[in-house]
């Protein structure tokens, strides 16, 4: 006698229509609103001046955030990333060319993004070394307004001799930093998230409680976290906000970025800097 079988539950089980499953991480959408509308407002970022010495900075009221880091690191790419604008910290392929500390308001002269000096020269005279560290160091202890530091690390050379300077001293003064990852669009996704624990493993161990994030100016990578933590410390409110188009962010050229790391020898004695001309003749009309 034959007898008919019905389907197992595992053969049920297998044939079922295949249902997607989303490993998203949910975000808070508060908090996506403050970060899109930060950045709106950062888009309002205009050139204010430059200052060679701390005595000639802005008057010392409000508050500013101050972006640092070894010289080719992608300070005025991420600069102009952020603010939505490609020639806001001018870029030069020039080494020695940035001498000054340089202001932009947002908005109105209180709440303020600094660009300081990069570190790590190699290719200007010690003399002018010396005044410009000296400067940066003066600016760093006496300046009441400053809120915090960002600290920018090109992604396939973290923690250099000055970064880890920085951080102890920063540390030292209980300063705020949140350390910037760039170019992260140089490695794929699963090396550059190694690169990122590695480096917040080697902060724990100097007990260092700094923020860190991956950053790419190329593709606007990061944008949103960095800034929310500017506005947070900037006090931002919505208040201040419009509305805002991410995909609106120009591309980085190719003239914005920094030099290629073959060009550097592993000492990075030959590192060149790239930053905004502080000396244009339009903002000396200014």
């Amino acid at each position: 006698m034959h007898h008919s079988r019905g389907k197992s539950k595992n053969s049920k089980i297998a044939n079922a229509p295949k249902q997607k499953i989303s490993y998203e991480k949910k975000v808070d959408s508060a908090i996506t609103e403050y970060s899109v509308r930060s950045l709106n407002w950062l888009r309002k970022a205009e050139f204010l001046m430059s200052a060679p010495k701390l005595n000639l900075c802005v008057e010392d009221t409000g508050y500013e955030i101050a972006f640092a880091g070894r010289s080719n690191a992608g300070k005025s790419s991420a600069i102009n990333a952020l603010t939505n604008q490609k020639q806001l910290a001018r870029a030069s392929k020039k080494p020695g060319r940035t001498q000054m500390i340089n202001f932009f308001s947002l908005g109105n002269p209180d709440q303020r993004l600094v660009d300081l000096p990069g570190y790590g020269y190699a290719a200007v005279p010690e003399a002018m070394k010396l005044v410009w560290q000296k400067e940066l160091e003066n600016y760093l202890i006496h300046r009441q307004s400053l809120q915090g530091l960002v600290l920018l690390m090109d992604i396939r050379h973290p923690l250099q001799h000055f970064d880890v300077m920085m951080l102890e001293w920063a540390y030292s003064r209980k300063l705020f930093v949140h350390v910037l990852l760039t170019k992260s669009d140089k490695l794929n996704r699963g090396p550059a998230s190694k690169v990122l624990q590695e480096v917040q493993q080697q902060l724990r161990k100097m007990k260092l409680q700094f923020s860190i994030q991956l950053f790419s100016s190329m593709n606007k990578q990061g944008l949103e976290e960095l800034a929310s933590v500017m506005a947070g410390r900037l006090n931002f409110t919505l208040e201040q906000s419009t509305k805002f188009d991410l995909d609106s962010i120009p591309e980085a050229d190719v003239d914005d970025l920094d030099e290629p790391l073959e060009s550097m020898d592993a000492d990075d004695e030959a590192e060149i800097e790239i930053a905004e001309d502080a000396t244009d003749e339009s903002r000396q009309a200014d």
